[in-house]
């Protein structure tokens, strides 16, 4: 009887314990569930750092800023661009994959983001899986251009010059979307072209109006102002339609070259593990910050069209885009390094 009783007792006191256990299991979950909201809360409450992985004056780098300088104005600090060019923009976006996921640095980068897994064999972080998308900021064709003092005004004009003496033709780094639009106008030619890399649209453009290189698929925001400065000769835009920024440029596919459809794009991309709350937090500042009027009308001088998308939606964005990049480069036949 003393037997029982005593283990009664125990089990008594074993289910007393068992119940406190499960009570602090499930406060401990709970104050783990809240801590990103609290996080989110309280965010930010210090300068965030936007990592742009091109030298200043890019077409990135130009997008970004825009973008950076409206949303400190919103979220309640500064935004801090810092650029850091380099392989392809591949430091920059391995910085900002091994930062803390605390939303406090994040990544201003181009398409070139998901094109480069195609290009390297071998990388530091997987641009798909280290990486929260936040949101795309814009989408902007490319445009080709030579030398003012060029006698190019025809994409045809280019390929007779290239029949004649091979072309080296530039591009603001390897994997670039302008060396693929580069890479595809050499395949549809089959004429000898050089790709020259820089680091960065700037140089390349500067080379190009020094005549070291012959010409250039450029994005619009960094190729405008040599355009429009006479510096530059706008010779085609690789999208499907006209640009309104510059309606007498023809198209290449009305210049004889049909189906050719290639553009960039730019967005923003946080650490991997970053609460879904900051991201979104994130993502609906910059889509504020690209709905105000001197955004729209510097985009639009620039030939860029805003876009703001939702994290989810830029996810998915990401990953189709990764595709379609993937049959560009193996039809341009580019080898992976």
């Amino acid at each position: 009887m003393q037997s029982l009783t005593a283990h009664r007792g125990s089990s008594a006191r074993y289910h007393r314990l068992n119940l406190r256990g499960t009570v602090l299991a499930l406060a401990c979950v709970s104050v783990l569930a809240a801590a990103p909201a609290a996080a989110a809360d309280d965010y930010p409450s210090r300068p965030i750092t936007m990592v742009v992985p091109y030298p200043p004056g890019g077409p990135t780098d130009i997008v970004s800023r825009l973008v950076a300088a409206e949303m400190s104005k919103t979220i309640g600090q500064n935004i801090i661009v810092d650029n850091k060019p380099g392989a392809s923009g591949m430091i920059g976006a391995d910085l900002v994959a091994r930062a803390a996921p605390d939303g406090y640095t994040f990544l201003a980068n181009a398409s070139l983001h998901v094109i480069n897994p195609y290009i390297y064999r071998s990388m530091r972080y997987d641009a798909f899986k280290d990486f929260t998308p936040i949101t795309q900021l814009a989408d902007v064709p490319l445009v080709l251009v030579v030398p003012q003092t060029s006698t190019v005004k025809t994409p045809q004009d280019l390929v007779a010059q290239a029949k004649a003496q091979p072309l080296n033709f530039g591009s603001a780094g390897s994997a670039s979307a302008q060396q693929l639009a580069g890479e595809s106008f050499k395949a549809r030619t089959g004429l000898p072209m050089q790709h020259v890399p820089y680091k960065g649209s700037a140089p390349a453009l500067t080379d190009l109006v020094g005549g070291q290189i012959q010409f250039m698929f450029d994005s619009m925001p960094s190729a405008t102002p040599f355009i429009k400065s006479g510096k530059l000769r706008a010779v085609a835009v690789t999208v499907s339609e006209r640009v309104p920024e510059f309606p007498d440029v023809p198209t290449m596919a009305e210049s004889g070259f049909p189906g050719f459809d290639i553009s960039t794009w730019y967005g923003l991309w946080a650490p991997k593990g970053t609460p879904p709350a900051i991201a979104a937090k994130l993502a609906e500042h910059a889509a504020l910050a690209l709905r105000q009027p001197n955004v729209i009308s510097q985009y639009a001088s620039m030939g860029a069209k805003p876009v703001g998308s939702a994290p989810a939606d830029f996810a998915r964005f990401n990953e189709t885009e990764g595709k379609k990049w993937r049959e560009i480069v193996t039809a341009a036949g580019i080898t992976p390094q």
